[in-house]
């Protein structure tokens, strides 16, 4: 896990906690050392964060309403 090649593979499981403690380890020393990926990483967390607060906020009534009304009729 040393290249920015094998951070589209362990991305996704380093944040869900579900590398091995080896894997983990390689994935950190890959994160302190690449500015690039730990950009990455840091933009993931955030959407991750964020998704977890949209689904928690209920949705105003007007922003229903206004995304109903663009809804196309399924054929």
């Amino acid at each position: 896990m040393s290249n920015c090649e094998d951070c589209e593979q362990w991305m996704q499981p380093y944040m869900d906690r579900a590398l091995t403690e080896a894997e983990r380890f390689d994935a950190e020393r890959h994160l302190n050392e690449c500015s690039y990926c730990r950009k990455r990483y840091r933009f993931e967390e955030h959407l991750r964060q964020f998704v977890r607060q949209a689904v928690v906020e209920p949705m105003p009534a007007e922003l229903k309403q206004k995304l109903a009304s663009l809804r196309t009729p399924l054929q």
